[in-house]
């Protein structure tokens, strides 16, 4: 739940986090079928935040990217199970991708639901076998190339190389972009052009992959029994003998150094996965794809130059999260928060780490995005849209909220201000008119909050952006 102290610190996002918290419960659907309904159940556990995203989806396209979701979720509890020996794990990576068809096979290992994930396997595979055969293809041979990517890593003590980086980072993220973009041209809602840029899908998938990578390092290099760790040999051995030396306060300046170079490596895919916004056309589609996007600058805006990174947890707040979420409804919102966002980190660059040895780069990727987001908002397209800013805005909302809410409290205490007057003739049938109008009020309120948070939804099987 979110924290009462955090909600009071910053009022903005109070409607958001009831509009999240709808949404939430909205994302659990009661299945019958047992192999939906162990799916659905299982996203939730795993991943809350995409279970909600997936929710943005026409219904034609849940079902399978919910499980193929689901099915490299495994792929990557057999790589992250450190119990595994390397001769069990690299066959079984390589292998993976046979065993989507076998309602029975299953395995032991991970840790917390993803236990439950590989014990329970065959529900997910009832499941794929349900989907068409196009979409079973296209998993079967994305999760087949990844395995064999992961698969070439399982040996090597360390990532080199940047190159060696990128490419571990198109294995695990890039290949899932490119088929989650055949998924959906197959399906109809999208044209073919956007498979035919597959690049663009690849590197928002690297972008979102290094965006991970940076903010679980402190996580990845306590690993038991052994840390697992992707920073590439070619960035951090310019700050320091050992990757785990940023651990140590005493290299803290060396530690954000480096880390504000591996931001400034991420932001090169930010860049150019920018490219694909303008090929989605469905809303709901251009929605699943914008949240992550924007989530993923969001975090790598938190981690450049803070410490923090090499301390503990850097995270949004829960209802920044949802603020973040909800002001996300289509190109023109996606490029303003991704401007808003832009010009934080470019304001970082400019102040705090005015002093970085990367920081005249790190500007060059920023000052990209900036300019692409300016084009896209000065666009023909975008102009004719701009319509409905004002009335989106949480602000707004908010005051909505607070105003409604101050006239409830002031119809409940009418009757005591009337009484203070000496006022009693009708107080009663005043009294009960009021407080029904304050009830009705708030009621009204609250509809109409919920009514905007699920028009995305209603309108995603069906509308062109």
């Amino acid at each position: 739940m979110v924290k009462l102290v955090e909600v009071l610190q910053h009022p903005d996002e109070i409607v958001p986090i009831l509009q999240m918290l709808h949404k939430t419960y909205r994302a659990k659907r009661s299945y019958k079928d047992p192999g939906l309904a162990f799916c659905y159940g299982m996203l939730q556990r795993v991943s809350r935040s995409f279970s909600v995203v997936i929710q943005q989806l026409p219904d034609e396209l849940r079902h399978p990217i919910c499980v193929f979701y689901l099915i490299l979720r495994a792929l990557d509890t057999v790589e992250d199970d450190m119990n595994l020996p390397n001769e069990v794990k690299i066959p079984l990576l390589r292998t993976f991708h046979e065993h989507l068809f076998d309602r029975s096979w299953k395995l032991k290992c991970g840790y917390g639901p993803y236990v439950d994930l590989m014990e329970n396997y065959p529900l997910v595979t009832d499941v794929f076998l349900t989907l068409s055969p196009g979409a079973q293809e296209v998993i079967r041979d994305s999760t087949r190339r990844m395995g064999n990517g992961m698969a070439d890593f399982i040996g090597k003590d360390e990532v080199h190389s940047v190159a060696e980086y990128d490419l571990y980072c198109h294995y695990v993220a890039g290949l899932v972009g490119s088929a989650v973009a055949k998924i959906f041209v197959d399906s109809g809602l999208e044209k073919e052009n956007l498979v035919a840029e597959v690049d663009l899908a690849n590197n928002m998938g690297q972008f979102l992959q290094k965006t991970n990578v940076i903010r679980d390092y402190l996580e990845d290099i306590n690993e038991e029994p052994a840390p697992r760790m992707f920073w590439p040999r070619e960035i951090w051995g310019k700050y320091a003998q050992e990757l785990a030396d940023f651990k140590d306060p005493a290299n803290e300046k060396a530690a954000v150094q480096c880390l504000n170079h591996m931001v400034t490596d991420a932001l090169r895919h930010c860049e150019i996965g920018l490219n694909v916004i303008p090929l989605l056309q469905n809303i709901g589609i251009l929605r699943s794809c914008l949240i992550p996007e924007v989530m993923g600058l969001r975090t790598l805006t938190l981690c450049y130059n803070n410490p923090q990174v090499f301390r503990g947890v850097v995270k949004m707040r829960r209802g920044e999260t949802a603020k973040l979420f909800m002001s996300i409804y289509d190109k023109r919102s996606f490029y303003q928060t991704y401007l808003r966002l832009a010009n934080e980190l470019e304001a970082k660059c400019k102040g705090e780490a005015s002093g970085d040895p990367m920081v005249a780069t790190t500007l060059k990727h920023v000052h990209g995005i900036q300019k692409s987001c300016k084009a896209a908002l000065s666009s023909k397209e975008l102009l004719a849209k701009s319509g409905s800013a004002l009335t989106d805005d949480p602000a707004i909302r908010l005051l909505l909220l607070v105003g409604v809410v101050a006239y409830f409290a002031y119809a409940f205490n009418l009757g005591d201000v009337r009484g203070e007057h000496g006022v009693r003739a009708l107080g009663s049938i005043l009294d009960l008119s009021q407080k029904g109008l304050a009830v009705a009020s708030v009621a009204l309120l609250l509809l109409v909050l919920l009514a905007r948070s699920r028009l995305p939804l209603l309108t995603s099987a069906s509308s062109k952006q």
